[in-house]
């Protein structure tokens, strides 16, 4: 996994894609939505600018439109090397193999090596014949509020020819005042840019870090 992390960062290219947010509060019976389009440097910077938005103004403003900040945050050269799942920023423990899509995978323990709001508390899944991470479920190595009590998240992430792409996003907040929020976060149209056209076999375009809400 991490020789093909390497060929990734090597490669270059970025990638460009879209995105829909699915807000749902169950306490106060309030939703909201979200259209939002997205292009990653070579680098690993990301860029979001939001195409439509519905529904409850004050999702946007508070948990959505923040979602995007946290995450373009993180991608900053000078932050995301602190974010990535390598071991400089986690510990690892196999589980076991295991099949996922009807694909092989490796199960393994991430456990972060400090508490920060950037890394998280889980298991990943990494496909068995590509090295490349294809599922992610957890919570964040560090609570980002008092008001919050829990935070769950799964991120599943689909091979597209030779590339990995995150596909969904699904996370379960429990806060003090608002009870419990969902949010799901589902991608589309992802294709790499003109670099990364011609990749060679196996190497894979992944993304993976608790995102701050």
């Amino acid at each position: 996994m991490y020789a093909r992390d390497s060929q990734r960062e090597a490669l270059g290219g970025g990638y460009s894609g879209s995105r829909e947010y699915l807000f749902d509060n169950m306490k106060f019976k309030k939703r909201a939505e979200m259209l939002v389009s997205v292009t990653c440097d070579p680098d690993g910077t990301k860029h979001f600018e939001v195409v439509s938005e519905d529904g409850w103004k004050s999702a946007h403003k508070h948990v959505l439109h923040k979602m995007l900040e946290s995450e373009a945050d993180s991608s900053q050269p000078t932050i995301r090397p602190k974010t990535r799942i390598v071991p400089e920023n986690y510990n690892f423990a196999m589980v076991e193999l295991s099949t996922l899509n009807a694909r092989p995978t490796y199960v393994i323990d991430a456990i972060p090596k400090r508490d920060d709001k950037y890394l998280f508390r889980g298991r990943i899944w990494v496909d068995a014949e590509d090295y490349a991470l294809a599922q992610v479920e957890g919570e964040p190595a560090k609570n980002p509020s008092f008001w919050i009590r829990e935070v769950h998240f799964v991120q599943q992430y689909q091979k597209n020819g030779m590339f990995w792409f995150p596909v969904q996003t699904s996370s379960t907040t429990e806060a003090r005042l608002f009870g419990t929020t969902k949010v799901d976060i589902r991608y589309f149209d992802y294709t790499p840019l003109s670099a990364a056209v011609h990749a060679p076999a196996g190497a894979q375009l992944k993304e993976a870090h608790y995102v701050a809400h």
